[in-house]
């Protein structure tokens, strides 16, 4: 199940779990629209794949399923 990280990775926007702004790698790193299309090129900066939109979770599902509250930065500027 995919974790649904809370903010972007790059400017630490948050992205809730119904966010249609965040976009996510195969390893689930997590950025918004902005930073992926005007930072990065729709390339994570951590692996090199591919930026392409997370899926929404459905509201009645977060109760049994919630998002991660844990809150991931770069260590290095976007």
């Amino acid at each position: 199940m995919l974790e649904l990280r809370p903010n972007c990775e790059c400017c630490d926007r948050d992205l809730p779990a119904n966010s249609t702004d965040a976009l996510i790698c195969s390893f689930e790193c997590t950025f918004c629209r902005s930073c992926a299309e005007n930072k990065l090129a729709l390339h994570c900066p951590n692996c090199g794949g591919e930026l392409l939109r997370r899926p929404t979770r459905p509201a009645q599902k977060l109760a049994r399923n919630p998002a991660s509250t844990v809150r991931v930065g770069r260590s290095t500027p976007c």
